[in-house]
């Protein structure tokens, strides 16, 4: 686990834009592709321009749909743990500042216990779920939410 994000809602076209900004700025690298699950989240689309390209967003069914990964032309993929965005503020400040120590060799549902969060609460998509699904993208359907900044945490 690299880092954190808490996003606002659980729509990825509103908020892997400012994920995107965020981490090419931190880590000083470019995002090239997001890799997220597929029914942890409303409104994927399967690209997201950002800074005169287009980063490719693939979703899965078989990743933890605790984690978002972020992946570039050099040096290992970025994992984040996702806070769900119906998170109390405390809870998820404190789950930011936990991610934010080491917590190298932890897994997912020890930092949620140590962050006093349900280890099995993971984000889910609204009955209106998957519409369609293709190879590299897709499409669903759901209300449309919008983005407010929040803080994250990368380590």
């Amino acid at each position: 686990m690299d880092g954190a994000w808490w996003p606002s809602s659980r729509d990825a076209a509103a908020e892997l834009p400012g994920l995107i900004a965020a981490v090419d700025r931190l880590l000083e690298r470019v995002t090239l592709r997001v890799g997220l699950h597929g029914d942890a989240w409303q409104h994927i689309p399967r690209r997201i321009p950002a800074h005169g390209r287009q980063v490719r967003v693939g979703w899965f069914r078989y990743t933890d749909p605790r984690v978002i990964t972020l992946s570039f032309a050099s040096g290992e993929p970025v994992v984040l743990l996702i806070i769900p965005s119906d998170t109390a503020g405390a809870a998820a400040e404190a789950t930011l500042k936990l991610i934010a120590q080491d917590i190298a060799g932890l897994s997912i549902d020890a930092i949620l216990n140590l962050a006093h969060l349900p280890a099995s609460r993971a984000p889910r998509a609204t009955a209106d779920g998957p519409a369609g699904w293709e190879n590299e993208g897709g499409s669903v359907s759901g209300q449309e939410t919008t983005s407010t900044a929040r803080p994250s945490a990368l380590t």
